[in-house]
């Protein structure tokens, strides 16, 4: 204690040892060689980019079309700390993400599988064009897992997740992790941040060091642990943890019977009167289809949207009417899940960037569960007839 040799834990806020636990894991999930487990998803996307731009503001690059909670991130907290989001609306072209980068972009930000339209990039492309730069590749992978798809073996540099969704899978936690491939060479003048010297990282001679000097391979999450952890809070409970330890080890039955039944699903509604597009990137129709065999050969998932052809008086009497789905706005759940995005995930966005995100005053997301696909669907059935006033 009195050398300051012994590695240790001192207080939760910054790190904890069951916290710790699955900080490893995920990292060893991921393939990568760090982790920090945050409050959760918002807080890992948020801390991230605010460690990246530290020190010099400048520009995100992102898809136009997000989870609802990072576009007002984006486009409506970052501003005000003189960050900015260049939003790509030609959102499956690596191209047009390189042409909005320049010297003082920070990184390149995409969702493993969009939320909530279901889209999925070209990871390996993304990157290269990022790299090209000297911009790293952020990629949410909320949706996928580990489990389905990694990331960093496409060139993605950090990983960030809502461990409240697919990771933990029961709707019972909040929590989200920062993970890092390590490797990514952070130029000074880009990331002045990581190149800090900082007296908390001192020397045995109590000279001050940067999280670059400190751990030259993996500079991130030292800093986010010391000054945001340490002066912000929002770090990972103990108990939390726990859950989600207890979550990973069934996440591999979880996603498999998840994606199986959202096949069903989609072939079902497909068929139906009662609904116009259903965005599903593994299926055929889908314009993602090829990325998506690429990326996710185990599957996409739970998570699909569909274009529902009635009303909001009719939407209400379709959940009304439901027995098996529940209306929540969460994904990734053991249970199936419905909502109607406007008014939920997306009710941050007005009708102009509803538009810009490409998403319908009608689209209707559904997660799917545990339950027997042929229950679901019977399920929606019945909803539909009551919705349309339709005889059973």
């Amino acid at each position: 204690m009195r050398t300051g040799q012994e590695r240790g834990f001192y207080y939760s806020r910054v790190g904890n040892p069951t916290v710790a636990v699955v900080e490893q894991r995920l990292a060893a999930l991921d393939g990568g060689v760090a982790a920090v487990g945050v409050s959760s998803g918002m807080t890992a996307i948020a801390y991230t980019l605010l460690a990246l731009a530290k020190g010099s503001k400048g520009n995100i690059i992102a898809p136009s079309s997000i989870y609802g909670a990072t576009e007002e991130l984006l486009n409506g907290f970052l501003p005000d700390y003189g960050i900015e989001t260049r939003f790509v609306t030609d959102r499956s072209n690596p191209e047009t993400y390189e042409e909005l980068i320049d010297d003082e972009t920070k990184a390149v930000y995409i969702e493993c599988i969009s939320n909530p339209n279901v889209e999925i990039y070209d990871i390996d492309a993304i990157t290269e064009a990022a790299h090209r730069h000297g911009v790293p590749l952020l990629v949410d992978n909320t949706i996928a897992t580990p489990y389905l798809l990694r990331p960093f073996e496409h060139g993605a540099d950090i990983n960030v997740c809502s461990a409240t969704k697919a990771i933990s899978g029961h709707g019972n936690v909040i929590g989200g992790f920062i993970v890092e491939k390590g490797g990514f060479s952070y130029d000074e003048r880009k990331f002045p941040f990581l190149h800090r010297k900082q007296y908390i990282f001192r020397d045995e001679n109590n000279q001050g060091r940067s999280p670059v000097d400190l751990f030259p391979y993996a500079p991130l999450g030292v800093p986010i642990r010391a000054s945001f952890l340490a002066g912000l809070g929002g770090q990972l409970s103990p108990f939390d943890a726990y859950l989600i330890q207890n979550g990973l080890d069934t996440i591999a039955e979880r996603l498999d019977k998840e994606t199986a039944n959202a096949r069903k699903l989609v072939a079902y509604l497909k068929g139906s009167g009662h609904v116009g597009k259903v965005n599903y990137a593994t299926d055929a129709d889908s314009p993602f289809h090829d990325v998506a065999a690429r990326l996710l050969p185990l599957g996409a998932g739970g998570l699909l949207s569909l274009e529902f052809k009635g009303d909001a008086d009719q939407f209400a009497a379709l959940v009304a009417s439901l027995n098996v789905f529940s209306y929540h706005t969460d994904i990734g759940d053991v249970r199936s899940l419905i909502t109607n995005v406007p008014d939920t995930s997306h009710v941050e966005l007005d009708p102009k960037h509803l538009e810009k995100a490409s998403i319908p005053r009608n689209l209707v997301r559904i997660s799917t569960g545990l339950e027997r696909a042929e229950d679901l669907i019977a399920d929606l059935e019945h909803g539909f007839k009551a919705a349309f006033n339709e005889n059973e």
